[in-house]
């Protein structure tokens, strides 16, 4: 083992991991990180994915986005950020306004700004996991030396191991990635979109692969995580009970509409069946 990953993995030992935190009302009077007007999106020759969308999602929230199969969450979000083009309405996000889609320019700024972390965690499994996280500086300035953690410089290598930590896995930061449980490898897929430094974090059904506790796990260290950066997250699930336990707000889509849209503390479990029920 080299001296500076010892001294990496020692300064990563004394970081102390943030412990969950009671949940609390988001700051609904915080300045917009994301609004839409009037968005749409659909396919030529197909019923609307959704229609007549506003939203106003402020800075700092857990915002949780759920909705049975087809009804649009994966596509909203994807909209939101730039990945797929909308067919009508306006959006801004991070500052950047766009019709249908970013310009190329505005594109690289947001990706620059948002962290990803998806239900396939994406990692490369014949690398360790110390590289797969610095590989989430990919896309940044002089990133050509996030390819392996052995071209990375050594505040990157120490970004890493500090990120790690708080996924509690410093530990595996020589281990491949194809050496962990599925569990594991979403908590390096976390800290690869942590790395990045990101105002926003999207997650699209992060916990939908993994057993129920470690699905609980997984969403517990994205809201207390997104709550200490100070970082607004938006995640979509199928888990009613991970919407009500790690979101400061809850956005329902039903049948290409928004159905509800309401701080956490105000929805039950009845108001959500009814998103997935008649």
């Amino acid at each position: 083992m080299d001296a500076a990953f010892q001294d990496a993995l020692k300064q990563a030992a004394t970081i102390n991991v943030p412990t969950a935190h009671p949940r609390l009302p988001g700051p609904f009077g915080a300045e917009p990180i994301i609004r839409t007007r009037s968005l749409g999106k659909s396919y030529p020759k197909g019923p609307a994915v959704f229609a007549g969308v506003h939203l106003d999602i402020r800075a700092d929230q857990r915002v949780a986005l759920i909705g049975s199969n087809g009804a649009g969450k994966s596509t909203l979000l994807k909209c939101l950020i730039g990945l797929l083009p909308s067919s009508e309405g306006e959006i801004m996000t991070l500052g950047e306004s766009f019709h249908a889609a970013p310009t190329a320019a505005q594109l690289q700024r947001l990706r620059r700004q948002i962290g990803f972390v998806f239900q396939n965690h994406g990692l490369v499994s014949r690398q360790s996991v110390l590289t797969n996280v610095i590989q989430g500086k990919l896309g940044l300035p002089g990133s050509w030396r996030a390819w392996h953690q052995s071209l990375a410089d050594q505040a990157w290598r120490e970004e890493a191991m500090q990120v790690l930590a708080e996924v509690r896995l410093a530990d595996k930061a020589r281990a491949r990635a194809d050496e962990l449980s599925g569990g594991q490898a979403q908590r390096v897929a976390i800290a690869r979109a942590l790395i990045r430094k990101p105002r926003l974090l999207i997650a699209d059904e992060p916990a939908a692969s993994l057993d129920p506790a470690v699905g609980r796990d997984i969403m517990q260290i994205f809201s207390d995580l997104a709550r200490e950066h100070g970082i607004t997250l938006v995640y979509t699930t199928h888990d009613m009970q991970h919407a009500l336990d790690y979101s400061d707000r809850i956005i329902a889509l039903k049948a290409g509409k928004v159905f509800f849209d309401a701080p956490t503390g105000d929805v039950s479990l009845r108001d959500m069946d009814g998103v997935f029920h008649a």
